[in-house]
């Protein structure tokens, strides 16, 4: 029994030296074939207002991170000699595995190719990570402290795919400087594979093939990152591309989940939280920005922790070297759980935590006071959208209820009280020459109505015989945007109750007697 564990023991050591040297060569190897492969077929990313590159470079290196990791993954799988006979349990979520990111990666290099909407993206990656699911790869429950485990029940299958999109989508964030993402990805990777032969030594049966397996996986992709990085790093010579950073996440975001589905450990979710910190915060931050700049989620900006840097006047390599050091400090001392109790744990997670986030603070990332100012200028801006629909939603009501035209004119002015207008003109003219004007003036005077926005809206009535329009003028209030909305909000009044259509084009308009500069008060 010892012979056969000692054997063991070196089988696996041999494998291991074998799944990161094996990578790193792949990777070495392919990458320029895979340059050289893109520049032919025209993928190649050109310098435009948000790149930080000077000149065109392939953009779809990540197919050799890709081929390289696995080539050597599943190698290890067939090589049935090399892998302890307890493993095969779990073969079958390695498949899964192998395939969720291989699908992942192919909807990654079609958007580097062909280009996808990140909507299509974000639903790709949820599928894939719902696969894992399916076949059990998901955080079930979470050591906390004292031996006690917070078991997520049925929250395991939406906290699993939460953490698996949003480690995606943070890697891929992160890939906005020459080798960042590669380098933080080998970091996480180093991490997780320190993580898994800890395991390995001290836990048995299952639990310590499933840590052979993972280290393997780690140590392969560290690898690959390692060739990578000889062609990514400062300047560039390729990028790894959509398709090199999404199947980087999806991976190392699955690889986390495997290690604490199977160990319960704080350390299987904090490790790899900490490895990526600076991608995971930057990613949240970003939402939250453009949340409070009422932009899409999805779109671009060069407001990120790595442009932050760049701003305050590092070159690119000074930058990926700072952010390198910082995540090295907090997956270094995070690599401390491993051994630590469970309660000093925490106490070393929310430190390093607090740690990331000083940084985002340092850089101007993230500043608390502007933040909440911001927030209470965007619950002032729903608060006001909110009000002005439901304006238009009454009045909406108004118009189409009208008993008869008579009574058009009386609903344009109520609707221009309600509304927030200066006044409003109603102006026809006849074929003779002839030109009419009803006008409806706001009473109050003075500053609100200092700053207005005007525009005229056709109302002809087909024939040719009789031209009418309606010229409005909208109090600004303090906002164009207010204004435009309601103007846009008004329009659809016109349009949807086809008011245009009421008018007598026989006298002037069905609404009585028209004289010229009559005023007609609100409310008729």
């Amino acid at each position: 029994m010892v012979v056969g564990a000692v054997f063991w023991y070196g089988a696996v050591t041999n494998t291991y030296v074998f799944a990161f040297l094996g990578s790193a060569f792949l990777a070495v190897t392919l990458t320029p074939i895979v340059s050289r492969l893109a520049r032919r077929m025209g993928a190649v990313d050109r310098p435009n207002v948000r790149s930080v590159h000077q000149r065109p470079t392939p953009r779809i290196g990540g197919v050799a991170i890709f081929l390289s990791a696995m080539t050597v993954i599943v190698s290890l799988l067939w090589l049935s000699d090399k892998i302890d006979e307890r493993s095969r349990d779990m073969q079958g979520e390695m498949i899964a595995l192998l395939c969720t990111a291989t699908f992942v990666f192919m909807i990654g290099l079609i958007d580097d190719l062909k280009g996808l909407r990140a909507r299509f993206k974000l639903l790709a990656e949820v599928l894939a990570a719902g696969a894992l699911c399916v076949v059990g790869v998901k955080i079930r429950s979470i050591g906390i402290a004292g031996g006690l485990e917070l078991r997520l029940g049925w929250l395991a299958w939406p906290a699993t795919i939460f953490w698996v999109v949003g480690i995606t989508n943070a890697v891929n964030l992160s890939d906005g400087l020459d080798g960042l993402a590669a380098g933080i990805s080998a970091i996480a990777c180093g991490v997780i594979a320190v993580f898994s032969l800890y395991g390995s030594t001290i836990h048995t049966g299952p639990s310590q093939s499933s840590d052979v397996m993972m280290a393997m996986v780690a140590l392969v992709l560290l690898g690959s990152l390692y060739g990578f990085l000889i062609f990514n790093f400062n300047p560039a010579k390729v990028f790894m591309g959509d398709c090199g950073s999404l199947f980087l996440g999806f991976t190392i975001a699955a690889a986390s989940v495997m290690c604490v589905s199977k160990s319960a450990a704080l350390a299987g979710v904090a490790l790899p939280t900490l490895a990526l910190g600076i991608p995971i915060f930057d990613t949240l931050f970003s939402m939250l920005r453009r949340f409070l700049d009422r932009r899409s989620l999805f779109a671009p900006d060069r407001g990120h922790f790595h442009h932050r840097l760049l701003a305050l006047g590092l070159k690119q390599r000074q930058a990926v070297m700072v952010i390198y050091a910082a995540t090295l400090i907090t997956a270094g001392l995070g690599l401390l759980m491993v051994v630590c109790q469970d309660t000093f744990s925490i106490i070393i997670f929310v430190c390093l935590l607090m740690f990331i986030l000083l940084l985002f603070r340092i850089v101007g990332a993230v500043r608390l006071t502007e933040t909440v100012t911001r927030l209470w200028q965007r619950h002032a801006v729903s608060e006001l959208q909110m009000q002005e629909r439901e304006t238009f939603e009454s009045l909406e009501l108004r118009f189409r209820q009208l008993p008869d035209p008579g009574q058009a004119w009386e609903a344009i002015c109520e609707a221009a009280l309600r509304m927030g207008f200066a006044w409003i003109s109603l102006k026809t003219s006849h074929e003779d020459g002839r030109v009419e004007e009803k006008l409806w003036r706001r009473p109050e005077t003075g500053a609100e109505l200092s700053r207005i926005v005007t525009m005229r809206l056709p109302l002809d009535s087909g024939d040719g015989s009789v031209s009418r329009r309606l010229e409005i003028a909208i109090c600004v209030d303090g906002s164009l945007e207010s204004a435009n909305r309601r103007a846009t909000f008004f329009g659809r009044l016109i349009d949807e109750s086809r008011i245009a259509a009421l008018f007598d084009p026989e006298s002037s308009g069905g609404m009585g007697p028209a004289t010229p500069n009559s005023v007609t008060p609100p409310g008729g």
